[in-house]
């Protein structure tokens, strides 16, 4: 049974989508001058969305929220077909190209995190075990930024060869 014959419009207006996808018409019409999303135009000059741009829509803001550049978005989106919904194996495509980069965030939370527990149940009541302690700015020398907090990638500043951050810090 197709859309139509179910009551199903097969595209949506500019107010359903925003509605829908909890955005606003301003970003979904800056998605589309970004070239995020697209949309066609009826006879009246009104914008139609086909259904599957709320599963675009949806990722665009996830990713955002998580932190991901705009320009990492429309990079990954690109790689998606334009003119039809996108299938399971190309969303898995798509996902592709954020994994590592989602596993080094999960990774860099979770170390942040776990400072931020020491912290909170250290009180500074144990200076010499502060893991964030940094006594004559020995860390300065190492480096711009949270030396002790930064989860590196292999061969960037601070990271020996054998890949071990933890090495690097003492």
């Amino acid at each position: 049974m197709s859309l139509e014959h179910a009551g199903i419009q097969p595209t949506l207006s500019v107010g359903e989508v925003a509605r829908r996808s909890g955005v606003s018409v301003s970003a979904l019409h800056f998605y589309e001058s970004k070239g995020l999303i697209s949309s066609s135009r009826t006879a009246g000059n009104q914008r139609r969305y086909a259904r599957d741009v709320l599963r675009r829509v949806a990722v665009i803001r996830v990713a955002q929220r998580v932190g991901i550049a705009l320009a990492d978005i429309e990079a990954a989106l690109a790689s998606l077909p334009p003119a039809s919904a996108p299938s399971r194996a190309d969303w898995e495509r798509m996902s592709a190209l954020w994994r590592s980069d989602l596993d080094e965030r999960i990774t860099q939370l979770q170390k942040l995190r776990d400072s931020l527990d020491d912290c909170i149940g250290c009180g500074c009541l144990s200076i010499d075990r502060c893991r964030l302690r940094n006594p004559y700015d020995e860390l300065g020398n190492k480096g711009p930024g949270p030396q002790r907090l930064w989860v590196k990638h292999k061969g960037e500043h601070g990271i020996p060869a054998s890949g071990n951050p933890e090495s690097a810090e003492r």
